[in-house]
């Protein structure tokens, strides 16, 4: 299945039933008059977060979303059926935008939550609505009120407790395949991940997190190079940030500094988010390298860095026991 994480869609609430002019009519019945019914209600637009749904691809194929019409009302005071709401099921982190994409709507990061985004109309009157003590026969009838419609942007915002950030090669789905049992693509040139993917880390029978890894960012993301920071509102709701830098290509302090800038560059309250440090791949440098190296980054950051190395697993018990403690006191408050 292909990952999609935004989506334009219609959406339109389904119209009221008419309200109907008749008449009682019967032999040997003294008394007649109006009884036409009223009109039933439309159908509602209602947006579902799901939890077994990861994606919105299926948007890019069903792109318009009607509910029906009320039913109509009868004779006999009968009033039309009331139209079952259109249920529209998203993924959980699901975000929807009003077509200025700057507008939001709803933000449905709950398993179960529904919202109603748009009512359906109201069904019109019949003719018995209209019976006065100097109007014994009235022959008017309301149309039903329409529906509501309109354009939508939904946008995924994944839901996970830590994200890893760096730049591309930096080690990331070597590191979220060693924690968890995530199976992103793996290979020795940028880019290989293209979307965000996610994996469950379990330290314990009771201590679980979600980390969620994302495209490698790159000197002027946000202007749109490389694959852009589109994907960086993956990891606004995580509590914490494991930023992962390549300790063996050197310039630790460049690699950490153009991240930095990035998420500042970015907004959303991710430059403000923790951050943890973490030099990987330390079998590829000498004990001095990566001590002189370690030096320069805790000095220019004013953190403490941690040194890790992905495939062997050295030191990755020690990293997440730290995202652990974050995640643990960002959940108590």
């Amino acid at each position: 299945m292909k990952f999609l994480d935004q989506a334009k869609i219609f959406i339109k609430s389904g119209d009221g039933g008419d309200g109907v002019t008749a008449f009682r009519r019967e032999k040997y019945i003294e008394f007649g008059g109006p009884d036409g019914g009223d009109g039933g209600r439309g159908g509602d637009i209602v947006f579902e977060a799901m939890q077994n749904l990861n994606t919105l691809i299926d948007f890019r194929y069903t792109q318009h979303f009607k509910a029906r019409k009320g039913g109509n009302g009868e004779g006999s005071n009968r009033t039309g059926a009331a139209a079952q709401p259109l249920v529209i099921k998203v993924p959980v982190g699901t975000q929807i935008f009003d077509d200025d994409r700057e507008t939001m709507l709803a933000d449905l990061d709950q398993p179960g939550q529904r919202i109603v985004l748009l009512k359906g109309g109201d069904g019109g009157f019949g003719n018995a609505r209209f019976k006065t003590s100097t109007n014994r026969a009235p022959r008017r009838a309301d149309k039903g009120w329409p529906g509501e419609e309109r354009w939508v942007w939904l946008r995924l915002k994944l839901i996970a407790d830590a994200g890893l950030v760096g730049l591309p090669n930096a080690g990331k789905s070597t590191f979220l395949k060693a924690v968890s049992g995530a199976n992103p693509k793996i290979a020795d040139y940028p880019f290989t991940t293209l979307h965000p993917q996610l994996g469950v880390v379990r330290l314990s029978m009771t201590e679980e997190f979600v980390l969620a890894d994302i495209p490698g960012l790159i000197e002027g993301a946000h202007e749109g190079t490389g694959l852009g920071d589109r994907f960086l509102g993956h990891v606004e709701r995580c509590a914490v940030l494991l930023h992962l830098i390549d300790g063996a290509a050197g310039k630790v302090v460049d690699a950490w500094r153009t991240i930095r800038h990035e998420l500042e560059a970015y907004g959303g309250g991710l430059a403000e988010k923790p951050e943890i440090i973490v030099l990987n791949k330390t079998d590829g440098m000498t004990p001095r390298e990566f001590s002189s190296r370690r030096a320069a980054l805790e000095k220019a950051s004013g953190a403490e860095v941690m040194g890790i190395c992905a495939v062997t697993g050295e030191g990755v018990r020690e990293v997440l026991r730290a995202l652990q403690k974050v995640i643990i006191e960002a959940r108590a408050r």
